[in-house]
């Protein structure tokens, strides 16, 4: 039988979309939607705290496109930490205006060949990609993928040196966009309906297609992969939090 590869594992993501019920919010009284504003950004003040503490992360996008209009992406050492802040956003005024339109959970993953006879436990650089501060570049892209099986295009028949050679061509082609696009990879075989989640961010949004399609030619993309839906956004601070919901 092909052989598995272990995964170094770190913290939890939830990717939570969410749409905003323009026309309830429009007809609110000013007194609710101060409320809603004035909880919502003490939540994201504590959420920002978590990550000046470097026991999690924290990022605030504007969805373009009709599939969300907001993401909340935060990552924790534990998934029960993301089910309670997901339930206190779900009871805050704010949700009343607000309907979850996709959410996906994952944990950050890294295959154990990226060690290199690194301790995990220890080692700064490993630390530093299996528990990310979310980085604060302009623009982010998400989407879920399936390794595929399907005939001779089955992934996980596949020897182990065999698939460790097509990653690594891949990455290559990641390489050359070292500096314009950084990548989370989060593994979610068990916790989700696809097998990975795929985050990047970039300063400038035509880095994600210009990536994107080059992998597309790929062997182990256009042999193996299956992707879902893409989720496209901008960063924004807690202090554009009005700005973002004005009406």
């Amino acid at each position: 039988m092909p052989e598995a590869v272990e995964t170094l594992d770190g913290w939890y993501c939830l990717h939570d979309f969410r749409k905003v019920d323009w026309a309830k919010w429009k007809k609110a009284s000013s007194e609710e939607r101060e409320q809603a504003l004035s909880e919502l950004n003490h939540m994201m003040a504590a959420w920002e705290d978590i990550e000046s503490d470097k026991i999690g992360s924290f990022g605030f996008y504007m969805i373009v496109g009709h599939k969300a209009d907001l993401m909340f992406l935060n990552a924790r050492p534990t998934m029960e930490e993301l089910t309670e802040l997901e339930s206190s956003l779900n009871k805050s005024k704010m949700a009343e205006f607000l309907t979850q339109s996709y959410s996906y959970i994952s944990v950050v993953e890294l295959s154990t060949y990226m060690a290199y006879g690194k301790d995990p436990d220890t080692d700064p650089e490993l630390q530093a990609r299996l528990k990310p501060i979310f980085p604060k570049w302009d623009h982010v892209c998400f989407y879920p993928m399936d390794k595929r099986r399907l005939g001779e295009d089955n992934w996980y028949m596949e020897s182990k040196d065999e698939r460790g050679k097509l990653m690594y061509a891949h990455g290559q082609t990641g390489r050359k966009y070292a500096g314009k696009v950084r990548q989370m990879i989060t593994g979610s075989q068990g916790l989700d309906d696809w097998e990975w989640g795929v985050t990047l961010f970039a300063h400038d949004p035509l880095q994600f297609k210009k990536l994107i399609y080059e992998m597309r030619f790929d062997e182990v993309s256009a042999r193996f992969a299956d992707f879902g839906s893409f989720y496209v956004g901008h960063r924004r601070d807690r202090e554009e939090l009005e700005k973002v919901l004005h009406v």
